[in-house]
């Protein structure tokens, strides 16, 4: 990622537009073609398909660098990332062939409106969306009603659909060019506003059988939920470092380090072993088979996002609570708001952690 002063780097870049993509969508268009120029999108995807080498957990440390400038990206990294994830272990060839190039390079938008069908593997809520076979494919009707990633440019959209027909629940590709298909204006989001998320109704939208990229979603969502989760957790973890490096430079210096070190030291060692602990899971595929152990630690992470942010503010003094002084803190506490609602939400993880020992 080296490069000369005439030549920015993407994290000059989202160093100059943080605020920006958290306050606004002025800078939203540019993300992807941002990421994907950096060759971020290509990392952890295997060589025999355009991408670096390496692992998932390599994807999840890219996501968290993103992070520790400006959460709006991370968001939309991990909705980019999570869709070309769903490609690449969907056996569906000709939609690979497709869409990945694109993708990585950043030039095609992908969301994920599988949280949905996340939050319904887990007995949360029902599937939101209907398909009804047609002759060459399916019907679709519904909503989803919160998506991340909808450039208006053009996007593809991964959903969950619930079967007329009672079989069982398949994922399909959504395009922006569908007909019937129809985006809401971005939402009003109290901060993140650059990571173009929206709502979208479907009415009659018909997709052709090639775009089925996977007819089982009860077997399809349970393989790629540690992923989907996993990049998630590299969210957390980029925040609490990006403050966790703030407070240690405000306090290493300064009359407090003798109060406030210790808990940062500790705060440090419990965001190494979240993270240990998150690529040991996905290396030795422990999270196939023990999703309540990957909900623990993005439990676990969002709770050190708090504790950070705490942590900053006191080191900071008043002066945190000017945004003139501190505009990077304001930020991050805005963008730490986010992280126990993302879907799924702290409550419904906790939730299903309880179930697992009831």
């Amino acid at each position: 990622m080296s490069a000369s002063k005439d030549k920015p780097t993407v994290w000059d870049w989202l160093e100059q537009h943080a605020t920006s993509l958290n306050n606004d969508s002025h800078a939203a268009g540019q993300v992807l073609p941002q990421l994907g120029s950096a060759g971020l999108f290509r990392i952890g995807i295997p060589e025999s398909q355009g991408g670096y080498g390496g692992n998932a957990f390599h994807a999840v440390q890219a996501i968290a660098r993103v992070a520790e400038y400006s959460l709006a990206a991370a968001f939309v990294f991990w909705s980019q990332r999570v869709f070309i994830e769903y490609l690449l272990q969907a056996d569906n060839q000709i939609l690979r062939e497709q869409y990945l190039p694109a993708l990585l390079d950043g030039k095609l938008a992908g969301a994920t409106g599988l949280s949905n069908a996340m939050k319904f593997l887990s007995g949360i809520e029902n599937l939101q969306i209907e398909a009804q076979p047609s002759a060459d494919g399916l019907q679709i009707n519904g909503k989803l009603p919160w998506v991340t990633n909808l450039n208006p440019t053009g996007f593809l959209v991964a959903a969950a659909v619930a079967k007329t027909t009672g079989e069982a629940p398949a994922i399909v590709i959504l395009s922006s060019e569908d007909v019937g298909l129809v985006r809401s204006a971005d939402l009003e989001l109290s901060g993140m506003r650059g990571s173009y998320t929206a709502a979208i109704d479907l009415q009659a939208v018909h997709i052709s059988a090639e775009r089925v990229l996977h007819n089982d979603a009860l077997s399809f969502c349970p393989a790629v939920r540690p992923e989907f989760l996993a990049f998630q957790c590299g969210m957390s973890l980029g925040l609490s470092k990006a403050s966790l490096n703030a407070t240690h430079k405000r306090i290493e210096q300064s009359s407090v380090w003798h109060i406030l070190s210790p808990r940062l030291e500790s705060l440090l060692q419990q965001l190494h072993a979240a993270e240990l602990a998150l690529e040991q899971g996905l290396l030795d595929k422990t999270f196939l088979n023990n999703p309540v152990a990957l909900f623990e630690i993005r439990i676990q992470l969002a709770g050190i996002v708090q504790q950070s942010m705490m942590l900053e503010l006191e080191a900071s003094g008043g002066g945190a609570y000017l945004q003139q002084y501190n505009q990077n803190y304001y930020r991050r506490l805005l963008e730490s708001v986010f992280v126990p609602v993302l879907t799924p939400s702290l409550v419904q993880l906790q939730s299903a952690v309880q179930d697992s020992r009831s």
